[in-house]
């Protein structure tokens, strides 16, 4: 029977919390974690619950990858994607996000993000 050994404590990475498994630069990433690419049933399943999508305004677009909103009640989040969005939403843009299936819509452009 082998001696269990210690494991190293995991080191907090703010903002690299989201390049995991499957994740590369670029367009090469595979991931479907929230904040990659969108899935097709979370598409698929932010369309059904369509009750669940909040108005929002981008306040602003940075191109690490978040994006801030403020919706129609005057509530802010901050979302991020992989990407980022920065060449394809600027402040003043209308978007819709899904607060359930973490969907960033733009008209009919949809975008898997993660809320953060």
């Amino acid at each position: 029977m082998s001696t269990p050994k210690p494991h190293a404590a995991a080191e907090s990475q703010p903002g690299l919390a989201m390049g995991m498994r499957g994740c590369v630069d670029g367009e090469a990433c595979s991931s479907l974690r929230p904040g990659h690419e969108l899935h097709p049933m979370q598409e698929r399943l932010s369309r059904i619950a369509a009750s669940r999508w909040l108005d929002a305004v981008v306040t602003a677009v940075h191109a690490d990858g978040v994006v801030e909103l403020v919706d129609l009640d005057g509530g802010t989040r901050r979302v991020w994607h992989h990407d980022g969005l920065h060449r394809l939403l600027a402040p003043g843009d209308p978007v819709a996000f899904h607060e359930v299936y973490d969907v960033l819509a733009r008209g009919e452009d949809r975008f898997s993000v993660a809320a953060i």
